[in-house]
């Protein structure tokens, strides 16, 4: 899939997804992500022809078969010969082979917070990232579990709900520090250019590299990652 270059008015089926039944009556989620979808296609001029919802986790190698959904937005884009736009890469997959089996469908998929001009290498960077940190903090969790087993906690007991909160936070600098250590190469090396801690901002927003949370970087956020590599 290349870079994709998209006329104004293009048509685009809009695909949203969660996980739980819980999530898919409640409706929280869904409306967050068409909501996202649809500023996104006002902003670029694209128009929402089908929009299709599904509540399904995405992991399994079967993953795609337990989706029809997805199926059905892949078949009708490929029909009209248009992108398939999703709100968030994850609302696709964490898994970097299921996100190139997509790929191989030779429809093109458009992630509206990335933008409209992302490249596929990219794309399966992003993937690889959130693949890998998805890997650690379920070893960590399994290990942190399993030795709190073996120490005879009981495990789900409310007595131990602020334990399992300080671990919690703990996996999530773990995913923090994990971003940071893949993302530092690049500010170093702007930084190694004379660049500031505005300017590399800029620089990684032009790249259209994202922060942890998905948004634009600025000089605190790249000041951050120096300090927490520090």
């Amino acid at each position: 899939m290349n870079a994709l270059k998209l006329s104004l008015r293009t048509p685009i089926v809009a695909y949203v997804r969660v996980s739980t039944d819980e999530q898919g009556r409640s409706g929280l989620g869904l409306a967050d992500q068409l909501a996202k979808i649809a500023d996104f296609a006002e902003q670029e001029g694209f128009e929402i022809v089908e929009t299709c919802e599904e509540v399904e986790t995405a992991k399994g190698a079967d993953a795609l078969d337990r989706r029809p959904q997805l199926a059905k937005a892949l078949s009708r884009a490929r029909k009209l010969k248009c992108p398939v736009v999703v709100s968030k890469l994850d609302r696709l997959s964490r898994d970097v082979a299921f996100i190139s089996g997509l790929m191989a469908q030779r429809v093109p998929f458009v992630v509206a917070e990335l933008g409209r001009d992302v490249d596929p290498f990219v794309l399966h960077l992003y993937a690889a990232l959130a693949e890998k940190e998805r890997a650690m903090i379920s070893a960590r969790t399994k290990a942190a579990l399993a030795a709190k087993k073996k120490q005879g906690a009981i495990l789900g007991n409310r007595t131990n709900l602020a334990e399992a909160g300080t671990k919690g936070i703990a996996s999530i600098k773990a995913g923090a520090d994990a971003f940071a250590a893949n993302v530092l190469p690049t500010i170093r090396e702007l930084q190694a250019r004379g660049g500031t801690h505005r300017s590399i901002a800029d620089e990684l927003n032009v790249r259209r590299v994202r922060t942890a949370r998905g948004g634009e970087w600025s000089a605190t956020q790249v000041q951050r990652v120096l300090a927490r590599a520090a």
